[in-house]
């Protein structure tokens, strides 16, 4: 059976995705913060719940552990997990919270699961990894020399909140780069979902613009396509938005020098030489 493990997937597009595909008869590994909400996501798709908090690098590591022990095989790895918070804040790690929850926790359970990725998916050599990034890319705002944000306006979290999906594409490409693993970054819509909730800001956006948002099984199609498709006929590293593989980005997506220096800086945050990557 295919095997895929989804992040972020105790409610909105994570949780959407997580019973469609089990209704396409993959075998899906849960991943949540809210082990009451994880579960009962699980329970719906038949899938297997598993917690962690990406505030935790610890956690983390012990996910990684549990699910290279659990699966022989993972096909795919969604990696969906993260947000938006309104005040800048470290970590226990350290970390400024945007960076290492929608980067710098993604990156490490990926690099983590890569032997079983690398190790392939059904009718592939390689195994693949989706990544939920945003339209919000296009903020730019990534400064290597910065990346905790200390000296820099934080603009109520929206502009760490771009700067860390335009990250995504980038650590994307990279890893495809360096790994051979499939990796196509996606944005999934304008979707109505609990986005946010700790940002007022982002509250208030989703009060008023109500009428604009999508369902979050129509921003999980394109999450489910990536998945299920065999061959998506583009490049690794192309940017999806939504279904569509022409989606823009930020000047820098582009830019390979860039993606390298990035994963070395991410590579140094989160030890990578304890990883599976070494």
């Amino acid at each position: 059976m295919r095997t895929v493990v989804i992040t972020g997937a105790s409610s909105g597009i994570g949780a959407a995705a997580a019973v469609e595909l089990a209704r396409r008869e993959w075998q899906v590994a849960i991943v949540g913060r809210d082990a009451e909400r994880t579960a009962a996501v699980a329970a719906r798709a038949g899938g297997i719940p598993f917690t962690a908090d990406f505030d935790r690098l610890d956690e983390v590591r012990a996910l990684g552990d549990e699910l290279l022990s659990r699966f022989p095989r993972i096909d795919v790895l969604v990696s969906n997990a993260g947000g938006l918070v309104s005040r800048r804040a470290l970590t226990v790690d350290g970390n400024e919270t945007t960076l290492q929850r929608n980067l710098l926790a993604p990156a490490l359970l990926t690099e983590l699961l890569l032997p079983r990725l690398r190790a392939g998916r059904a009718g592939a050599d390689t195994g693949r990894v989706v990544l939920t990034s945003s339209v919000l890319n296009r903020l730019g705002g990534l400064r290597l020399d910065d990346l905790d944000w200390q000296h820099r306006a934080y603009g109520a979290g929206w502009r760490a909140y771009g700067a860390s999906k335009l990250a995504t594409i980038l650590y994307a490409r990279s890893l495809a780069a360096r790994t051979g693993v499939q990796a196509f970054p996606f944005h999934p819509g304008y979707v109505r979902s609990g986005f946010g909730a700790e940002s007022r800001s982002a509250r208030l956006v989703q009060l008023l613009t109500g009428a604009l948002q999508i369902s979050p099984e129509a921003g999980a199609a394109p999450l489910v396509h990536l998945v299920d498709t065999p061959e998506l006929g583009v490049p690794v590293g192309t940017y999806f938005d939504g279904l569509d593989p022409l989606g823009a980005t930020h000047p820098s997506a582009s830019d390979a020098r860039l993606a390298d220096e990035l994963w070395r800086a991410v590579a140094a945050r989160i030890d990578a030489s304890t990883t599976a990557a070494r």
